[in-house]
């Protein structure tokens, strides 16, 4: 494929369902972006520009297309203490301090870092997502009479039942449209966009953050700019990993990185906050028809455009029918087949996944639930490496010699057994360590393969290390010591 050919297929390979796609989460984003400025305790249209800016910008930048990335709530929590103690303009500098060293991540390949994410914490990932954004709804139905009920089953009705007549307009987009209708033809006494929050009349303008340009601002947004840069890009490539599943494709992390740090200076500096890639949003896009570059784009123009010309009509959109829409999003994020799956898989596979999702819950923390998901997978793994480690030992008939055969992975967690399965008293002439079967990993197992072999000498024993595989023996000779000191004495005598 020509590269004028790969570009056309990423930008629109349909446009007609991109742009319905886009309109629907275009739509669906204004509320979620007003919420978000709340919760950071900023005016709304800081969130609203921050989607606008970030959606579009990311649309030629980003390294998976159909991936809507917009203002957030995982962001906009690490916000809250910034804004409150410092104000909107160190919130400002905080987003372009992230944004560059998002950028930084990208070039310096961080995205490859991926591969170390396991299936199973993928899916606690994507389990505890569709659960919080459940969760998020909830406190739309209390205080809710029969109409707003009856809206939203209307709304899941619609959703569900539509696409067996008809795809070519995306149900959760007939949903609105149609909720929207009814509620002003009928005059329904429903919560709407409007009661969320005021909406911008103006476009948003260039502007830099009115800070003192000190070491004092930077060690204050510092912080809270790292973790802005962690979780967006946790998020933004889990997400991107999910995407890739849903429409069996191929994306390119650290391109992805970088695209996230324009994305958000290009926020930070229309006065907009940080942000990073939506799983909610972007199942609606791809579950709506969206699969290029276009529909991304598409929703960030629509939403000003929505926001600026239309926010008369926008503001009269009942919430019914965006809970319905998002209710539809997280049954269809959550993967049901590994509820199933638990009685199948091994139990500590299971057990990461469930982790994930309780942490994730518990803290409404993404990038906390991922973490704790790696790190569990990790000492699963060298738990289940270790199991797999063994030495024997044969001694020869004449009772001169005794060989050790070493099977499995030495390193940090191994080499303690390795050391400790080697007899320094038992008084043979020689000692042959058979490594064939082994490889060497860490300094650590170079450490204890030199302590084995020079407490050995010490007790008058000739060692023989044989069967090294190259990569053991380049490792040994970098960095062990026993051949160096071998070597000497050979030289001495």
């Amino acid at each position: 494929m020509t590269a004028a050919r790969r570009a056309l297929s990423e930008w629109s390979p349909n446009v007609t369902r991109d742009l319905l796609a886009g309109t629907v989460v275009a739509l669906a984003l204004i509320p979620e972006a007003i919420a978000f400025s709340i919760i950071a305790g900023v005016d709304p249209k800081v969130g609203l520009y921050a989607s606008f800016c970030i959606a579009v910008v990311i649309a030629f930048t980003g390294g998976r297309p159909a991936m809507i990335s917009a203002a957030t709530g995982a962001m906009a929590l690490v916000m809250v203490n910034l804004v409150r103690q410092h104000g909107l303009d160190y919130l400002l500098a905080a987003t372009l301090l992230t944004g560059a060293m998002q950028i930084a991540a990208g070039y310096l390949r961080l995205g490859d870092l991926m591969r170390f994410v396991s299936g199973s914490v993928v899916t606690g990932f994507v389990n505890a997502l569709a659960i919080l954004i459940f969760m998020a709804q909830l406190p739309e139905f209390e205080g809710a009479g029969p109409v707003f009920y009856a809206m939203v089953a209307g709304g899941l009705a619609i959703i569900y039942l539509l696409p067996r007549l008809t795809k070519a307009v995306p149900s959760p987009l007939v949903t609105i449209v149609l909720g929207t209708a009814l509620a002003i033809w009928l005059g329904l006494d429903l919560r709407n966009v409007g009661n969320m929050g005021e909406l911008p009349s103006d476009l948003p303008s260039f502007l830099l953050p009115d800070v003192p340009l000190t070491l004092e601002t930077f060690w204050i947004i510092l912080p809270y700019s790292a973790t802005l840069t962690m979780v967006g890009l946790l998020e933004s490539l889990m997400t991107a990993a999910i995407v890739d599943e849903m429409t069996d494709t191929s994306s390119d992390k650290n391109r992805e990185c970088r695209g996230q740090g324009i994305a958000n200076i290009a926020s930070g500096l229309f006065g907009g906050m940080a942000g990073c890639a939506m799983i909610g949003q972007s199942v609606i896009n791809v579950t709506s028809g969206g699969r290029g570059r276009l529909s991304t784009l598409w929703a960030g123009a629509l939403l000003l455009f929505l926001i600026l010309v239309l926010g008369e009509w926008v503001r009269q959109i009942p919430m019914a029918a965006l809970v319905a829409v998002m209710i539809f999003v997280s049954v269809s994020t959550f993967r049901w087949g590994s509820l199933k799956a638990l009685l199948t898989n091994p139990r500590q596979s299971s057990f990461v996944m469930l982790a994930t999702v309780a942490v994730v819950v518990a803290t409404h923390n993404l990038a906390q639930g991922v973490l704790v998901g790696v790190l569990l997978s990790g000492l699963f793994f060298a738990h289940k490496v270790t199991r797999a480690f063994s030495v024997t030992s044969a001694l020869d008939e004449a009772g001169t010699t005794r060989t050790y055969g070493v099977t499995g992975q030495i390193f940090f967690a191994t080499a303690s057994a390795f050391h400790d399965a080697f007899d320094f008293r038992e008084g043979v002439g020689r000692v042959v360590i058979d490594l064939t079967a082994a490889h060497f990993w860490d300094i650590t197992a170079i450490g204890a393969l030199d302590r084995v072999v020079l407490k050995l000498r010490h007790h008058g024993v000739e060692v023989e290390v044989s069967g090294l595989n190259a990569a053991s023996a380049t490792m040994i000779e970098r960095l062990g010591t026993h051949h160096r000191e071998g070597a000497a004495l050979a030289q001495g005598h």
